[in-house]
């Protein structure tokens, strides 16, 4: 059965982790200092440890921070949903291979909070994704495939993708656009699975709300390529290690609005500097872009109810 980790600092500001059910944290007794940490222990020793709790808390008496601690190697995935790649004019059973970038440690933060929109941003978007943690580490390509892969997920939890486009798209900056610091809030829950619960991977339901209005929904059985494939591919090019995670795409309904392929084309005859400013001016009038006090709210949860990643709470504040 899963186990719902949090991470939280209390009244007394120290910091530990416990096994969230319901709103009642039992609090874990080994101090672990990171995310690797925690996994390396074990998922059997940690829901014993569990059971065997002093302590308890509410979960409204603490802060919970992100499950997910340096060093941690942030890889993502572009453009992995059906829905998400017909807007952006792809072909889902046309493409072929993965579209892979990385996002900067530097841009984790905590579940809830403020996310920060730097002075010179103006088309700030949002992309949940359902982010996979992983539990073993590599030193060469490996296959993974549904029998081995709860070997390489230690478990899952939410992240968004927090993405500057005026910087991302002109720039042709992914790494600079999407690793401004708190670009990249993961939790509140990191949920650890056992190997008879990694078949939930494709079937996981995810939300995002801005201001209460839905703005993304979809299933994990839309993506396109699946985790065991696309750890198989990352590996050709990385190491993993205990704790990195992968960021594996978002559905449609982000604010970004890509004109039609003959305006890309005529866009591009253009002197490169009237293109981009084109782009933002035309980007500048959807309203979808977020703003200063807008409040972004996702959560990812399976249909029996059995898995639930808690919910992530962000407004957006001026740097």
């Amino acid at each position: 059965m899963a186990v719902s980790i949090v991470h939280y600092r209390k009244k007394d500001a120290s910091m530990a982790w416990g096994i969230l059910s319901q709103d009642n944290i039992a609090e874990l007794p080994t101090a672990f200092s990171t995310t690797a940490e925690l996994i390396e222990y074990g998922y059997a020793k940690l829901a014993q440890d569990a059971k065997n709790s002093a302590v308890n808390h509410s979960v409204k008496d603490v802060e919970l921070l992100s499950p997910i601690t340096a060093p941690s190697q942030v890889m993502c995935q572009g453009a992995n949903y059906r829905q998400h790649m017909i807007d952006s004019g792809m072909n889902p059973d046309a493409k072929k291979f993965n579209m892979f970038f990385t996002k900067s440690v530097a841009s984790i933060t905590d579940p809830t909070g403020q996310i920060i929109k730097p002075k010179h941003v103006q088309l700030l978007d949002y992309e949940i994704e359902l982010t996979l943690v992983i539990g073993k580490k590599t030193t060469s390509s490996v296959q993974v495939n549904q029998n081995n892969l709860h070997e390489y997920i230690a478990g899952v939890c939410i992240g968004n993708d927090i993405s500057a486009r005026d910087v991302q798209i002109p720039e042709t900056q992914f790494y600079k656009g999407k690793s401004y610091r708190t670009f990249c809030p993961l939790g509140p829950v990191l949920c650890l699975f056992a190997p008879e619960d990694i078949h939930y991977l494709d079937s996981l339901n995810l939300c995002l709300k801005v201001n209460g209005q839905i703005r993304q929904q979809d299933s994990t059985a839309n993506m396109v390529f699946k985790p065991a494939e696309t750890l198989t591919e990352y590996s050709q090019v990385t190491d993993f290690n205990v704790g990195d995670v992968l960021l594996t795409g978002t559905p449609s309904g982000c604010a970004l609005g890509l004109p039609s392929p003959l305006l890309v084309k005529a866009a591009y005859l253009m002197p490169e500097e009237k293109r981009w400013a084109l782009f933002k001016k035309g980007q500048a009038k959807r309203s979808q872009y977020l703003k200063v006090g807008d409040v972004i709210e996702s959560s990812i949860q399976s249909a029996d109810g059995k898995i639930n990643l808690g919910i992530q709470r962000h407004m957006i504040s001026a740097e």
